[in-house]
């Protein structure tokens, strides 16, 4: 599996909103709201590389109300 974190930063006063609704996406294991630069950090996970990015981390990008992300994929060094 690959798994990976996304910060995310939503326009005011929508961050609750957009956790509930990327809390309901297939791949998505946590959403917590955050204080600090960014207002909701995901937590998910694919069988593979292009599932991630293609499947999982798309369909988080498209919940209306998100600003900006930062997507960190987990690597074991």
């Amino acid at each position: 599996m690959v798994k990976a974190y996304i910060l995310v930063q939503t326009e005011v006063g929508v961050s609750a909103r957009v956790t509930r609704a990327i809390r309901e996406l297939d791949g998505v294991q946590s959403a917590e709201d955050v204080a600090g630069p960014y207002d909701v950090i995901v937590q998910v996970q694919a069988p593979t590389v292009q599932e991630l990015g293609r499947g999982v981390i798309a369909h988080v990008l498209a919940v209306p109300g998100i600003t900006r992300t930062t997507t960190c994929t987990v690597v074991e060094l």
